[in-house]
């Protein structure tokens, strides 16, 4: 009869996170490599240790608890988790928080300003009706406002409609997502929130 052998995986060490002994392993302390991240989330700075295989997405709503940003599809179709990262709109189910080190990230949560009215574009999904259960909501709201600064704020519905293509609603027929976002781009126009 051959002895068991225990064999303990090498990690690299970059923190001191010990995961609980398994049976499975013989009780081995491994240790995680972790990364270490700087951020400024909706204008605050955010310092972490992550596993550099997490999601930017998951990094909001996990550890930040901004759970604004929405997981949809995690194959980056829908846009449920739309967050503007250094300004241009993203999918963060698609994006490693590690990449967003040394970045500015803003999340449906900082796009008005604490204490502020709503922001223009989310005052428009209200008045016009843009949303029936909301899930995908602050996506379509962040790729909205990203619209607005790349496209102007005099948007046709054509252009809107071509530029919500990532976007993805099952609730509604859309016409009131394209009106809410041309009447939002209008408003930014006039509003210093924008």
């Amino acid at each position: 009869m051959v002895a068991h052998r225990e064999t303990r995986p090498y990690y690299a060490v970059w923190n001191d996170f010990k995961p609980p002994a398994s049976p499975i392993c013989g009780g081995a302390d491994k240790r995680v490599l972790m990364a270490k991240i700087s951020m400024i989330v909706n204008g605050n700075p955010v310092n972490a240790n992550v596993d550099p295989r997490t999601l930017l997405v998951q990094f909001l709503r996990e550890n930040l608890r901004l759970t604004g940003t929405h997981v949809g599809c995690d194959t980056s179709q829908c846009g449920a988790c739309v967050v503007h990262l250094d300004g241009k709109a993203v999918k963060s189910c698609t994006t490693l928080a590690v990449m967003a080190d040394g970045h500015e990230v803003r999340t449906i949560e900082g796009l008005a300003a604490d204490g502020a009215p709503l922001h223009p574009m989310q005052e428009a999904f209200r008045e016009h009706h843009g949303l029936q259960c909301g899930f995908c909501t602050p996506g379509m709201i962040m790729t909205a406002v990203d619209l607005v600064h790349r496209k102007g704020h005099d948007l046709s519905d054509e252009v809107i409609r071509e530029e919500l293509e990532g976007n993805l609603c099952r609730c509604t027929g859309y016409q009131n997502i394209v009106a809410s976002i041309a009447a939002g781009a209008k408003a930014m126009a006039k509003s210093d929130l924008a």
